[in-house]
């Protein structure tokens, strides 16, 4: 069945490479291909295709190259990082889905756009850094991370230790006309990676600042202001669970905005995974979208269709 409308699809920078294999971005080209075969599917029944991506780990790459090149060539700063791998990711998605769309015998033009979020320069988050970027470590490893290189490190959901960083809340979407003029023109368009770089607004001029915005909630903005009718979130877990990782653990299927935001409400969701998702898929629907999908890799398709992971409506 053909649906009508745009459709914002955010898959998470941990889906696009394999933490154990040691090769980070050079296994991208083969991890994205499921990734991409889904895409293609949701572009051939939507028709209007917008995806973001998170870079939580390759963020973290270029970090680690940075701190251990520094006494040879200085540092970038977090936004030129940002830029980098939405440079990367994008060159890789956009390969792969046109690799696939070739296969398919479909015609359709894929373009990654660099993308600048404009955040606040007062913005609380600045000063207590959240958001985890890079790889896990042990406690053990993370005390001497932070005793040795200064980082702000923080247990990350029960999966181990993470560096945090400021994650402030995106405000405007600087290339926002360029986009749109994109989809107007039958393109697929990747944008926003990573949040988007995140920049401030000094009078007349913008500038990068040293921070990675979080990428549900950029593509939660992006996807409003683009009108999009469904919101996709792409992560690890096929459904929304309530008492996740408990004996009575319990999978939400369908659930109001509602209902789920009093879920949120009594703690079900952690800080380091489902709850800035939650926060972002409430975001989308309070400012006019129908439905936000979340569900795992492999299972949006049928997600789309209802048949699988969590769908939220207002």
């Amino acid at each position: 069945m053909k649906n009508t409308g745009r459709i914002v699809v955010a898959i998470g920078g941990n889906s696009l490479i394999n933490p154990g294999s040691g090769r980070g971005n050079r296994e991208t080209h083969e991890v994205a291909r499921a990734v991409c075969e889904e895409l293609a599917s949701i572009a051939d029944v939507f028709g209007s295709l917008v995806v973001t991506h998170g870079n939580g780990p390759q963020v973290g790459f270029e970090l680690i190259r940075n701190a251990q090149a520094d006494h040879i060539i200085p540092r970038d700063g977090m936004d030129a990082n940002v830029a980098a791998t939405q440079g990367i990711i994008g060159y890789l998605l956009q390969q792969v889905l046109g690799d696939v769309l070739e296969e398919r015998g479909k015609e359709i033009p894929i373009s990654s756009l660099i993308t600048q979020v404009e955040v606040k320069a007062d913005d609380p988050g600045f000063q207590n850094p959240t958001k985890p970027v890079g790889p896990f470590y042990s406690e053990e490893e993370a005390r001497d991370k932070m005793k040795a290189k200064g980082w702000a490190m923080r247990e990350d959901a029960g999966r181990g230790w993470r560096r945090v960083v400021p994650s402030p809340i995106p405000k405007k979407i600087v290339e926002l006309v360029s986009i749109n003029a994109l989809i107007e023109a039958g393109q697929i368009v990747i944008c926003a990676g990573g949040g988007g770089v995140p920049v401030v607004r000094e009078g007349r001029k913008i500038r990068g600042v040293a921070a990675v915005i979080d990428k549900d909630h950029a593509s939660a903005l992006l996807a409003s202001k683009l009108k999009a009718s469904t919101f996709v979130i792409s992560t690890g877990v096929p459904e929304v669970y309530i008492n996740y990782g408990k004996p009575d653990q319990k999978a939400l299927r369908s659930v109001t905005a509602s209902e789920i935001k009093g879920y949120m409400d009594a703690g079900h969701f952690a800080a380091g995974s489902m709850k800035p998702k939650i926060r972002a898929a409430l975001g989308f629907l309070e400012h006019g979208g129908s439905r936000v999908v979340v569900s795992s890799p492999g299972n949006l398709i049928n997600a789309l269709k209802g048949k699988a992971g969590t769908t939220i409506t207002p």
